[in-house]
């Protein structure tokens, strides 16, 4: 048996992760709590890493077929592990995102990339990613109206709306705010195909406890806040 130091939980113990080279952090949330809204069927988690989000999707959609994309298989396996922790099935294959040659497309794309400058870590999770590639590889495997999904560090935002700008309609822009005035991290939604107009939210804080501890989606957080 496991000790208990050896698992960790997610949004209020709904989700388990086994301790490993790299252990979720509150963006994993806050992207699945973005996600779980659109109720997709099939969904493609872009660089999966350990499968925090797509398990934090799949305990608000448990229906939804999930595939996940790494180009490291210690992720990956350590995924998979997860996965079965959590009573799931991910669909996982070793891709690179950026170069993975597949005419699949899903009804849902969710990422959240390597957006961090730097030295590599040795379990591949920073690897200084284009981020303008990144996007339109992820927009690419979207369904003609399906949506895309993404939380990146605040700079990089612009980055990221320039190309969903080209492809998307229906575009949600919500600023997660810490310890500063200036949001900290942005999730983004948008609509491949559609021609909805641009929404920013007024923004969460990132401890919000709605999201992070009773695992509610942002529509209902939103909700019971106001």
């Amino acid at each position: 048996m496991a000790q208990k130091q050896d698992i960790f939980t997610l949004m209020g113990g709904r989700v388990r992760l086994w301790r490993g080279h790299y252990n979720p952090t509150s963006d994993a949330v806050w992207l699945a709590a973005m996600a779980a809204d659109t109720r997709a069927q099939t969904v493609l988690d872009a660089g999966v890493g350990t499968g925090g989000a797509a398990l934090c999707l799949m305990a608000n959609n448990p229906g939804a077929a999930v595939t996940g994309v790494d180009v490291s298989p210690e992720m990956l396996a350590e995924c998979g592990a997860n996965a079965e922790l959590n009573g799931h099935a991910i669909e996982l294959i070793k891709a690179d995102i950026t170069t993975w040659r597949t005419n699949r497309t899903f009804d849902l794309v969710i990422t959240n990339p390597p957006y961090f400058k730097g030295t590599p870590a040795k379990h591949n999770a920073h690897h200084n990613a284009d981020l303008g590639l990144w996007t339109r590889k992820c927009l690419a495997r979207v369904k003609p109206r399906g949506t895309f999904v993404i939380v990146v560090d605040a700079a990089a935002a612009a980055t990221i709306v320039a190309q969903m700008a080209e492809k998307c309609g229906d575009i949600e822009i919500m600023p997660l705010f810490g310890a500063r005035k200036t949001a900290e991290r942005v999730l983004l939604r948008g609509r491949l195909g559609t021609r909805g107009p641009t929404l920013i939210h007024a923004g969460l804080s990132m401890n919000t406890e709605a999201v992070l501890r009773d695992g509610l989606t942002i529509a209902a957080a939103l909700s019971t806040l106001s």
